[in-house]
Parts: structure tokens; C-alpha cells; sequence
């Protein structure tokens, strides 16, 4: 099975997804407790792995995760964006 990732990364969110979470105050149970109520299968290890780089990360999920935290897409996707030269 060929593994899933971007430049050795999982997902690209990771490092934004935990800034944002704690810049919010939000634990990782919090988080996790908001995502079940928006009826995304997730706990708080899966949270953590992905914080950790170690999960790729659903559109459904990234959708979720900015509507909790209150951050568009673009911001938790800077670090990708940022490292990514424009086409031409």
C-alpha cells in the first residue's frame, strides 16, 4: 500500500492546528467533543495524531476544524501556502 504524504508530512495543518487550538484556549477534548456534535467520527488520539503529523486530514474534517476554531482554510493551510512558490 503506497503511503499518503506531502514533502515527508501527513498533513500540512498540523503546526496551525495546534496554534490556533491553543490561541483559542481549546483543549484537545474540546475540539473533539465539537467535531462529534458536527457528526465527524473522531476522538482525541485521532486529534492528537494529527497534531502530531502522524494523520492525513479529511476535507470534512479541515471544513469542521475551521468553523471551531474560527479560522478560514487559507490560515490553516498558511504553512503550506507560505512554502509553495506561485505558478507562472
Amino acid at each position: 500500500m503506497k503511503k499518503i504524504a506531502y514533502d515527508s508530512n501527513k498533513n500540512v495543518i498540523h503546526a496551525r492546528l495546534r496554534y490556533y487550538r491553543n490561541l483559542r484556549g481549546l483543549t484537545q477534548e474540546q475540539v473533539v467533543a465539537k467535531m462529534q456534535v458536527m457528526n465527524v467520527n473522531m476522538d482525541q488520539q485521532m486529534l492528537s495524531k494529527i497534531e502530531n503529523n502522524r494523520r492525513i486530514v479529511t476535507d470534512y474534517e479541515l471544513a469542521c476544524l475551521c468553523r471551531i476554531l474560527n479560522v478560514t482554510e487559507r490560515e490553516l493551510l498558511a504553512d503550506f501556502y507560505d512554502g509553495v512558490p506561485p505558478e507562472k
